[in-house]
């Protein structure tokens, strides 16, 4: 299970990566200073897990771009069909 999808566009720049990296890092220095190490372990694990996802394992896939969606020629002849067909009364609208 993956905690982080290094495949997500959010991602994709560099500083975005490091941001996160150094803020779990800075937390586990801040906890450390406070003298509460249960939480800079976990802050500092959160720090070593993003860094292992966002850096070592990073490699981005470029979006898929997909061709637009070309209608059929029997498509194109039913929206026009549709248009003559008469009304309850009768009448073609």
């Amino acid at each position: 299970m993956k905690l982080i999808d290094p495949n997500h566009p959010a991602y994709r720049r560099l500083w975005v990566r490091i941001a996160i990296v150094a803020v779990c890092f800075g937390w586990a220095v801040v906890e450390l200073v406070t003298g509460d190490p249960f939480w800079a372990v976990l802050a500092g694990g959160a720090g070593a897990y993003s860094l292992y996802m966002l850096f070592w394992t990073f490699n981005p896939q470029p979006p898929a771009i997909e061709p637009p969606v070309q209608p059929d020629a029997e498509d194109e002849d039913e929206p026009a069909a549709a248009a003559e067909k008469p009304s309850k009364d009768g009448q073609a609208e």
